[in-house]
């Protein structure tokens, strides 16, 4: 474990710098980049949130510590650059993470950064701070931080409860902003004060909302654009309009579904598109209360899922099948195929799978005669909506009949941490392709799973795999941790989605993340030909 450590301090040092890289390309300086926003933001606090509807928009208004290259689409340990920090070092015990700061870099209210914010911001994450976020969404991400304490004002130590190697993904995430500790975590949601390359100007409710050039950004010559602004277009048919006009520079990143696609490129031929994996999943919350607290009846709702048809008619035939993590190529630790078929509702014959399920229904007094309703909640947003008809359409083969409940962005997250849900379709977005993200973010005992699953056996296994520096070693770990979450019915994915991103051709320099939408966001190096 001490050389693997030492091997990765290493990479700190090599590493070094590479962030302020620029593109061989003739970079034009100026102009308001236009984007279309699906909705309005919750908040503008990026810790406070687990959308990508407030990081698209605020990533470029922060820094982290460290930050995944951005010319590297495939988010690994191996393509972590510095950012706020210089350099980083590892003890020789794998539990103390020292950064060496950058000096000379300043909030956008004027006054310096300093190893006093890291603390701060560390202190928020581990709860241990004075004021508290409204709502930690990654309180499951810092479990196993100890302290982070500092030497001056250019070095801050993160101090863990045992050794973690993949700590250092979780500071490199999109959702792991550096926050000023002379700033509110109220303030911050209204009003946020960044050291990025962009400084939020106002947003309108539901209409709009504007960042602009920080002109004492500490990369020189960066960001190339002025401002950009964000324009709320909820509906997809009048943001594609609003696209082909002329009206936005770039559509919402990933809102572009497959079908949608042909009527892009069909008006406007010239358009930049890639469709790319999200690390995104809609995926089945059950509320383990009668008569969803018998597992035969759990069982019986994955064995009915056909995934296929998912793929087939959301994308076209674009989506992958998978478990917790991602699946290969684009994720890193995600179950082969061959696992994967061997799992309750991944079978090829989806009729035996649904006649199993029929058998364990009529074993719970349930058939042709005696139906069972429910209500299936979900997102008030399309790209719930749509998975959650195909879902009820699905469940009628087992006799339940299910009533779409479609809750409002606002309410959505509360309703189910009220646990006031029977069935639940939600998407699982990962700020990072690393297993202890999504293990302990929503499957450990305590964790958001919003379905209060608790398995001691797993967690261990989880600790297990989070302590292992071998990464093939690991890598099998999580594959058993997956393979049993599956067989349990734990948030079954229903599919992994493919969709598409796109940009009109003079928009330059847009970086798309392949494990990870959260995570290419700076928008510093993106630039206008025009």
């Amino acid at each position: 474990m001490k050389r693997w450590f030492r091997a990765l301090a290493g990479c700190g040092g090599i590493l070094l710098g590479l962030a302020l890289i620029a593109p061989a390309v003739a970079q034009k300086q100026g102009g308001t980049l236009r984007i279309q926003h699906r909705e309005g933001p919750p908040s503008m606090s990026i810790h406070e949130e687990g959308t990508i509807s407030t990081v698209l928009p605020m990533m470029g208004v922060f820094n982290n510590l460290v930050v995944y290259d951005p010319l590297v689409a495939q988010n690994s340990l191996k393509s972590i650059v510095a950012d706020l920090a210089t350099s980083w070092s590892w003890s020789a015990d794998g539990k103390a993470l020292t950064f060496k700061l950058r000096s000379g870099v300043t909030w956008h209210d004027g006054k310096p950064f300093g190893a006093a914010d890291v603390k701060c911001t560390g202190d928020l994450l581990a709860g241990q701070a004075k004021e508290k976020f409204r709502q930690n969404f990654r309180a499951g991400w810092y479990f196993n931080l100890a302290e982070v304490t500092t030497e001056g004002d250019d070095q801050a130590t993160f101090h863990l409860k045992r050794p973690q190697p993949a700590f250092l993904a979780l500071l490199a995430s999109g959702f792991t902003p550096v926050y000023p500790c002379h700033v509110s975590p109220a303030q911050m949601r209204r009003n946020p004060i960044g050291t990025g390359p962009f400084k939020f100007v106002e947003y309108k409710t539901n209409q709009s909302l504007k960042v602009e050039r920080n002109p004492n950004y500490w990369k020189p010559g960066r960001p190339y654009l002025d401002a950009i602004e964000y324009t709320v277009i909820p509906n997809r048919s009048t943001a594609i309009l609003a696209f082909v006009a002329n009206k936005v520079d770039m559509l919402f990143p990933y809102e572009v579904t497959i079908p949608l696609l042909k009527d892009v490129k069909q008006q406007m031929p010239d358009a930049h598109c890639d469709v790319g994996a999200e690390n995104v999943a809609p995926n089945v919350l059950i509320n383990p209360v009668p008569p969803f607290d018998k597992p035969e009846m759990r069982r019986a709702i994955a064995l009915t899922l056909d995934r296929k048809a998912f793929i087939d008619i959301l994308g076209e035939g674009r989506g992958d099948m998978g478990g917790a993590m991602l699946p290969p190529p684009e994720g890193l630790w995600g179950l082969p195929p061959e696992m994967l078929r061997s799992l309750p509702g991944f079978g090829p014959d989806v009729s035996k799978s649904r006649e199993e399920a029929r058998g364990l229904m009529r074993g719970l007094g349930y058939g042709p005669d005696k139906h069972l309703a429910v209500k299936v909640s979900t997102r008030n947003l399309a790209i719930y909506r749509d998975p959650s008809a195909i879902l009820i359409d699905q469940l009628k083969e087992i006799w339940i009949d299910g009533e779409l409940d479609a809750v409002e962005t606002a309410q959505w997250v509360p309703k189910l941490v009220r646990r006031d849900y029977q069935i639940g379709v939600s998407l699982v977005g990962n700020g990072v392709d690393e297993p202890d993200q999504q293990f302990y973010e929503s499957y450990v005992c305590g964790s958001r799973t919003y379905m209060d699953y608790c398995n001691k056996e797993i967690d261990k296994l989880v600790d297990e795999q989070s302590m292992e520096a071998d990464q093939e070693k690991r890598k099998r770990l999580v594959w058993e941790i997956d393979r049993r979450l599956q067989q349990d019915v734990v948030r079954p994915m229903l599919y992994f989605r493919r969709n598409a991103s796109c940009w009109r051709p003079e928009v330059k320099g847009v970086s798309l993340m392949a494990n990870s939408i959260y995570n290419g966001w700076r928008m510093e190096d993106v630039w206008l030909d025009r």
